[in-house]
């Protein structure tokens, strides 16, 4: 009987350490649906913050509510063909990057010699942020560019003038650079002398150069590169190369140059 007993309860621990594994599960899974809206709306919440401060719109204090409102009055999504240049009269909210990326029908497959940046494969489409005054007037446009740094894939915002050459800012607000050293993308004080650079020469080529040792003074086309982080300041230069020439913005900031960002 004894023995009987012993299975008995090796039976019960069982069955109780299936009924805890289960209720976990549930527990876990019903939690990450739950919170999956709100992860998504707080990566919502945080690409418009990014967008309203390259474009120098995001001031001290705002709330989720005011980041909302600003965005919505102020910035005006638009997809654009990269191939072409157009901008497209479709949802820039229907637009996945990540899945078109995944898409042989919505991306393209980029060979070393076209990939300075290491991104291998480039979507179709990109979706582009208008920048309006108080009066609706165009003024700026802000273009999402990415690259390989050292140990990371590195993205930013870059917000050009309506010339569709002059920088009026830039972000870097996902990267996983050495802190202190790469990781200094993000210094506010870098990030400034980017202003009023131009990233493309007259003949609309890219031409903007991240130095190493410093820029001359006066070049209107070259930003000091990061100390000690030559491969990041690399990475930075090789996504301006690519993003900046044609088979990235190029034949967008062409139209934009041509003045066609008027109609936009």
């Amino acid at each position: 009987m004894a023995e009987k007993k012993s299975n008995d309860s090796i039976g019960k621990t069982l069955l109780v350490v299936l009924v805890l594994c289960l209720v976990c599960s549930i527990v876990v899974a019903g939690s990450a649906v739950g919170l999956k809206s709100r992860q998504q709306e707080q990566r919502a919440l945080d690409k418009q913050r990014n967008i309203l401060a390259v474009a120098g719109l995001m001031q001290q204090g705002m709330d989720a509510d005011a980041v909302a409102e600003t965005f919505a009055a102020r910035i005006t999504p638009r997809l654009v063909n990269l191939a072409t240049g157009e901008l497209l009269d479709k949802d820039p909210g229907k637009f996945n990057q990540a899945q078109a990326l995944k898409d042989p029908q919505q991306s393209i497959a980029l060979d070393a010699s076209q990939d300075p940046a290491g991104i291998k494969r480039r979507s179709n489409l990109a979706e582009i942020y208008l920048v309006r005054d108080a009066q609706q007037q165009i003024q700026e446009v802000v273009l999402p560019i990415y690259g390989n740094g050292l140990w990371s894939m590195m993205y930013a915002f870059v917000a050009l003038d309506v010339d569709g050459r002059t920088v009026k800012g830039i972000t870097y607000y996902d990267q996983g650079e050495t802190p202190g050293l790469g990781g200094e993308v993000e210094n506010p004080n870098w990030r400034q002398q980017f202003v009023g650079k131009q990233v493309l020469d007259d003949n609309g080529m890219p031409s903007l150069k991240v130095v190493k040792g410093g820029a001359r003074a006066g070049d209107l086309h070259a930003v000091d590169g990061l100390s000690g982080a030559t491969l990041t300041s690399n990475g930075v230069q090789h996504s301006f190369d690519f993003w900046m020439g044609e088979l990235g913005f190029g034949p967008f900031l062409k139209k934009v140059r041509e003045g066609e960002l008027n109609n936009g």
